[in-house]
């Protein structure tokens, strides 16, 4: 199984890039999993399959208190349909991008691995990931699975320690841009005010347990007290998020220089853009695709210049 890891700060084109991954017929292309699987200190914890399917089936926080307030990233795909369409608050995490992204029917691939799932044998939590990531593309009937999540610059010491052998690629962006899409973004909203009040108090607001008392001017940033209003103020400010993309590019290059993956492909959006068919078919040629040249040629036109507001 060939395996392979988008890193990048988020906003800088990654959705697009998975998307035409996925368009390669051998490739299972993972959407959103491993940022969906934090809190990144459990990583290397021992826990069994039954405890490991707890994790996947449950909701993640963060997601849910979008939900609560009203403003659900763009990126969920889960079907209106669904059997959580009217329980979002609950709607299991890899159920909200990563499997909508892999079927049309998500609900019974979700199914399918309740059953499977819980039968992984008691491991650390990282070989559990690469496990269920194995499983998804074998039961896709692919040869290699490409996971990208937004903002997994901020693991990217964490992933490239406990998956050594897989192929990296890192996508950047230029800053201005980068920082003008996340201040627009309620996923990235909420980063940049966790990132900020964690760097400022030492306190994660998610992490904060009942009647533990906290600073007086966070309290309205608790979980159960956010709103879709306080979040929206957060994006008033565009220097808030190049400070963002500064910290979590700095992550990202240092964990790549202090443990250089086996394989390392580096592209920016901007060249990305510049030359849609020469870009993708190197990234093809890097991820083994058997016909790296047709499959960019193929997909190329849905690479457009973003428009300038």
């Amino acid at each position: 199984m060939d395996r392979a890891i988008i890193i990048s700060n988020g906003r800088c084109g990654s959705t697009l890039l998975s998307d035409l991954i996925a368009r390669e017929p051998r490739t299972c292309s993972v959407q959103e999993f491993f940022m969906s699987v934090a809190p990144w200190n459990r990583s290397t914890e021992v826990i069994s399959g039954p405890d490991y399917w707890k994790v996947l089936s449950g909701p993640k926080e963060e997601l849910s208190v979008l939900f609560r307030i009203g403003v659900p990233p763009k990126e969920v795909r889960y079907p209106e349909s669904g059997r959580y369409a009217g329980d979002l608050v609950n709607l299991p995490r890899i159920l909200a991008i990563t499997l909508p992204k892999l079927t049309d029917d998500p609900d019974a691939l979700f199914a399918r691995l309740a059953e499977q799932v819980p039968c992984f044998p008691t491991q650390a939590v990282a070989a559990h990931h690469q496990q269920f990531l194995d499983l998804l593309a074998e039961s896709l009937g692919r040869d290699r699975w490409v996971e990208r999540s937004g903002g997994s610059s901020q693991v990217a010491t964490s992933l490239l320690a406990n998956y050594p052998t897989a192929k990296v690629v890192y996508l950047t962006r230029n800053w201005v841009d980068t920082a003008a899409s996340m201040s627009k973004h309620p996923s990235f909203q909420l980063v940049q005010l966790r990132v900020e009040t964690y760097g400022r108090y030492g306190v994660d607001t998610f992490g904060v347990q009942p009647g533990e008392p906290v600073p007086a001017e966070l309290e309205r940033y608790l979980p159960g007290r956010l709103t879709a209003e306080l979040l929206a103020e957060r994006g008033a400010d565009p220097s808030r998020y190049l400070s963002l993309c500064a910290f979590m590019s700095s992550q990202a290059e240092q964990a790549l220089a202090d443990s250089p993956p086996a394989g390392l492909h580096t592209m920016a959006y901007e060249d990305l853009v510049r030359d849609p068919v020469g870009g993708l078919t190197r990234l093809g040629e890097f991820l083994g695709f058997a016909d790296p040249a047709g499959w960019a040629g193929s997909v190329a036109h849905h690479v457009k210049a973003p428009v300038k507001l």
